[in-house]
């Protein structure tokens, strides 16, 4: 049951990844607060799923047209050293600690979802469709790798995947928001192999390769399949779902 359970979630998971590149950061929370799963393998499981997700979202926008490479590489030289040090900090900190930052940066996600469709509604917000953007900060290199650094190490402190914290920084940047969709996506991969292999350290993976296995696949096709169907599903509809009962459990387990 526990095994039909995550892959079930996985998939719809990657579903809703594939078509709005959002929701990944429920994984987590569905090993610690649903299962009962320890961080450290909640985190290992989560961050192998963004990987997976990573390389098929990324690759997907990059034939599509929607990837900066420039923007993407030194992002990401800077994810590097930050998920690195996410990793150890995190090793720092104790369980329901962890727990509790997990729990805040789902609701803060949440909530940020909510925001950005009510911002998008307002006249003068950026075209989904316009590959560009305005230069600025995200045209410096400093500023690139400290954003990395600092995103990647809370994203591979609290498990929230990537995209859903660089994706509105970009776009708050000047960046059109698919072009920062695409970007945030490859940068998700960056930040998931320090992540997924520091914390696939700290527990058996020997012993768990048949669950990392069925997560892979099962997230994967889920991807696959939400991509196809991006064009077809109403993707406000599905982030307000996502973004009120990322609101609705987080405030629970904090209660």
């Amino acid at each position: 049951m526990t095994l039909l359970i995550i892959a079930a979630a996985n998939a719809v998971i990657g579903w809703s990844i594939g078509i709005c590149g959002i929701a990944g950061f429920l994984l987590p929370m569905l090993y610690t607060a649903a299962l009962g799963y320890s961080v450290e393998l909640a985190l290992a499981a989560s961050f192998l799923a963004f990987l997976v997700s990573g390389v098929i979202g990324s690759y997907n926008y990059y034939r599509a047209g929607n990837l900066e490479k420039n923007i993407s590489l030194k992002l990401s030289v800077g994810s590097i050293a930050g998920a690195v040090a996410g990793v150890y900090l995190q090793a720092l900190i104790s369980q329901s600690a962890a727990k509790t930052i997990l729990y805040l940066v789902v609701l803060l996600s949440g909530l940020s979802i909510l925001y950005r469709l009510r911002r998008e509604r307002k006249p003068g917000c950026a075209a989904d469709g316009v590959p560009a953007h305005n230069g600025g900060l995200v045209d410096k290199t400093w500023f690139l790798l400290a954003l990395g650094l600092s995103t990647g190490a809370v994203c591979s402190l609290s498990g929230a995947g990537g995209p859903i914290l660089v994706m509105p920084l970009l776009v708050t940047l000047g960046v059109s928001p698919r072009l920062a969709v695409g970007i945030a996506l490859l940068n998700s991969v960056f930040i998931a192999v320090p992540s997924c292999v520091g914390y696939l350290a700290r527990v058996n993976a020997a012993e768990l390769w048949r669950l990392l296995l069925l997560v892979c696949i099962s997230h994967g096709l889920g991807v696959l399949v939400g991509s196809r169907m991006a064009s077809i599903v109403p993707v406000k509809a599905l982030k307000i779902f996502v973004a009120v009962f990322s609101v609705g459990i987080a405030i629970y387990m904090l209660a």
